[in-house]
């Protein structure tokens, strides 16, 4: 599903973030990218995602060469996949259903599939009673969940998390790691990016280490 093969990444004026990377992850499989701030974690899933394209090597994703699609490609791309980045990027100014909804109404689904779909995706964070609620009004674990909702409402076949723990409290936090769990259990490939490995540790889990923007033996 996933394929780096000798990826680099280099920011101006010269900082390598990757260096020769090359891993694999197969469909169905619960992932978990590991290391110290700044090892290239984030990294890796903006490659993958195409936020980001290598500056040397190949990413493949679907057998697709995400780093040589063309901009216009890139919106079918991520239809297959969620995202939860530490920036959240909610809308403050729409409710709990209105940000989980967007992404359908962008791609086009009738009306009452969306918010069908879009109601189910809250009901699976536990969100369901907050719909109307907006963003300023919940709480930052409640935030991160209202995120991962909006991340999933296509119900993609990836789902990518960028340290989705990140300033939670020790229950909410694994609270959002059952989530994550929850979602691999039936079939979705999950990646997550995390510097605490024990709140993740999970059966069927694998791990990649990175350490400065390598991959640990």
């Amino acid at each position: 599903m996933i394929r780096f093969s000798q990826v680099g990444k280099r920011y101006p004026p010269g900082l390598d973030a990757l260096s020769g990377i090359s891993f694999e992850v197969n469909a169905g499989e619960l992932v978990l990218i590991e290391g110290h701030s700044g090892a290239g974690k984030s990294t890796v899933l903006k490659l993958i995602a195409a936020m980001e394209h290598p500056t040397a090597g190949t990413v493949l994703v679907n057998n697709q060469n995400v780093g040589a699609m063309k901009r216009a490609a890139v919106p079918y791309l991520r239809r297959n996949l969620g995202l939860v980045l530490q920036d959240q990027k909610l809308l403050f100014d729409r409710t709990s259903f209105e940000n989980v909804l967007l992404p359908l109404s962008i791609a086009g689904f009738p009306a009452r599939e969306a918010a069908s779909r879009a109601r189910a995706a809250l009901d699976k964070v536990g969100l369901l009673k907050r719909e109307k609620a907006l963003p300023v009004s919940l709480s930052g674990g409640e935030q991160q969940r209202l995120a991962i909702a909006r991340a999933v409402v296509n119900r993609p076949k990836l789902l990518l998390a960028d340290e989705p723990t990140a300033h939670l409290d020790p229950h909410t936090a694994r609270d959002v790691a059952r989530i994550f769990h929850d979602f691999h259990q039936v079939g979705v490939t999950v990646l997550i990016a995390t510097y605490d490995d024990a709140l993740f540790n999970l059966d069927g889990a694998r791990r990649l280490v990175f350490d400065h923007g390598r991959l640990a033996p």
